[in-house]
């Protein structure tokens, strides 16, 4: 009887020893996959930027996120270390939403919160035929509106470097979002932010990036866009003139045009626009990412 007694022994034991054995490789792999992923801000008005930040990583892969479908670009910030620029349309409902992380073999989802904002409204007298087109004027717009979907929609490396700044230092006099109200019946949203300028005022690039666009449009007059990589693009309109051409790449600072009033304008500003993940994204909001 006495082996049977051994026996019963030996079998409790293999049984209490092997699910410790488990317990111990689970949390060994958990601390070596461990990282910190934060959303900065976490609360945003409609149309604001954020970043999401992974640290800690254990791999050199690019992580990977997705927002109500849409794609995050990742690039590295040091080791272990992945930056991502997001933003929300300015139609955005209030509340909270989540984004579907993925580093390496792990997944995390993080929560994103927009608040309720009011926007400003705004009347602007114009020449009607600023306001409402001619059949010409309106080929016009559809061909130039054409050719801006097809520049914002690329993605390409990163150039930018470090926080982005405004292109002029000046008041602004119309912010992002705006109801603008033309004449009394036609209403739109303001896309960017105007800045108050003198005519001939030295404008700056944002930050590094490539000219992939200098050239008089229907609207926005002498405009510059600037490609900074990773989906961001910054917009430069109503210009007097240009001191960059396409192709042309330009340092943070650099001077790339000198304010006017041309196109759609009622007289000499800086219209500086933004554009993350081919959203329109509050310029003044953005310039204030810790990046």
């Amino acid at each position: 009887m006495q082996p049977t007694g051994l026996f019963k022994i030996k079998v409790c034991y293999a049984i209490l020893f092997f699910p410790v054995s488990l317990l111990v490789v689970f949390f060994a792999h958990t601390s070596a996959d461990a990282f910190q992923a934060d959303v900065l801000p976490y609360e945003i008005s409609p149309g604001d930027p954020f970043i999401i930040k992974v640290t800690g990583a254990k791999t050199s892969c690019l992580p990977s996120a997705l927002l109500a479908g849409k794609k995050f670009y990742f690039s590295s910030c040091g080791k272990g270390c992945f930056v991502a620029v997001g933003a929300v349309m300015v139609k955005t409902k209030p509340g909270v939403y989540t984004i579907k992380l993925k580093v390496g073999k792990r997944k995390k989802n993080l929560e994103l919160f927009v608040k309720d904002t009011i926007s400003p409204i705004q009347e602007i007298t114009l020449p009607e035929n600023k306001v409402f087109l001619s059949r010409e004027n309106l080929r016009r717009v559809k061909k130039e509106n054409k050719k801006l979907k097809s520049i914002f929609k690329r993605v390409t490396k990163k150039l930018w470097e470090e926080d982005f700044i405004l292109p002029l230092e000046n008041d602004i006099s119309s912010e992002f979002g705006t109801k603008r109200i033309f004449n009394k019946k036609w209403v739109s949203v303001h896309k960017g932010v105007d800045i108050k300028g003198e005519e001939g005022e030295e404008i700056y690039a944002s930050n590094n990036g490539k000219v992939v666009l200098a050239k008089e449009l229907f609207f926005g007059g002498n405009t510059i866009i600037l490609n900074h990589g990773q989906g961001i693009y910054t917009i430069y309109m109503h210009l007097s003139e240009f001191n960059v051409e396409p192709r042309y790449v330009v340092s943070k600072g650099e001077v790339i045009g000198f304010v006017g009033s041309s196109g759609r304008s009622t007289g000499p500003h800086l219209h500086f626009g933004v554009k993350v993940m081919n959203i329109n994204t509050n310029p003044v909001s953005f310039v204030k990412l810790d990046l």
